[in-house]
């Protein structure tokens, strides 16, 4: 038996229930209040693993008998609330189709932004949600701790980021809402940024070295402010397609990164 403070709610009047509305739905909300959700067992399976702390959870009826649910709320800490709502109530807010009917309440870390002399990502104005999440997981799956984000990119703890990013928030420092300018007297290591409009192959150029790759907005690509204090550098496209996919780009520049320094 969970030793955990439990509640039942039945109306979608509840003041948590409205809450995990406009959580789950507005930037605006989220970023004012400094919170976000989890939706579904992978992620908060994620945060617990990571020792990151859960502030409430909430689950329908029919969630309690399963085998992960049940994993998941004997592993939380005996002050984290779960709430109960019927199926038809979870379903009626959640903002996923099909899954595991559980979410997690959590705190929006934030980080000041210091010196940075290792290898780091910046997403200059990456603004889809998936990209973002994508190249989170890269980085993450490459080593790379840190990532920048200026101002103009989707939000990192939004919850469809956190979905995409697969709970890859969880192994990073992530630095929202700056500006080019701290961006720039921040970062201490070289700037690499993609362009099409050099002819140094990322194949020739020594990654060795810690550097900071810069992926930029999926349409304007990176800003003249960073792009004139980084190195181009060109992804050869022997069929002459205009562009690759930012999240796409930023995979191959980290992997050659990687490969470079490990594989090579």
């Amino acid at each position: 038996m969970s030793a955990n403070p439990t509640e039942l709610i039945t109306s979608d009047k509840n003041q948590t229930v409205k809450l995990i509305k406009a959580l789950l739905t507005q930037a605006r909300r989220r970023k004012k209040i400094g919170r976000t959700v989890l939706e579904g067992a992978h992620l908060i399976d994620a945060a617990l693993r990571s020792d990151y702390p859960v502030l409430q959870i909430l689950l329908s009826e029919s969630a309690h008998t399963h085998s992960e649910v049940r994993q998941l709320l004997a592993r939380l800490p005996s002050y984290v609330s779960i709430s109960t709502l019927p199926d038809t109530l979870y379903r009626s807010i959640s903002s996923l189709g099909t899954g595991i009917d559980i979410m997690a309440i959590i705190a929006i870390p934030k980080h000041n932004l210091p010196v940075i002399n290792d290898d780091c990502l910046i997403l200059n104005d990456v603004q889809d949600s998936g990209n973002v999440g994508t190249l989170l997981r890269t980085a993450a799956a490459v080593g790379i701790t840190k990532v920048l984000c200026t101002e103009g990119s989707a939000q990192v703890w939004s919850p469809k980021t956190l979905r995409a990013g697969m709970g890859a928030q969880f192994a990073l420092t992530v630095y929202e809402g700056l500006a080019v300018t701290d961006v720039l007297q921040q970062v201490k290591v070289p700037l690499l940024a993609t362009s099409s409009h050099t002819d140094t192959l990322i194949y020739q150029h020594d990654l060795s070295a810690p550097i900071a790759w810069v992926m930029g907005h999926e349409g304007q690509g990176v800003c003249d402010e960073l792009m004139q204090c980084a190195t181009p550098i060109a992804l050869p496209q022997p069929n002459g397609q205009e562009s690759l996919n930012v999240a796409i780009a930023g995979a191959l520049c980290l992997y050659e990164t990687l490969r470079q320094r490990q594989y090579s």
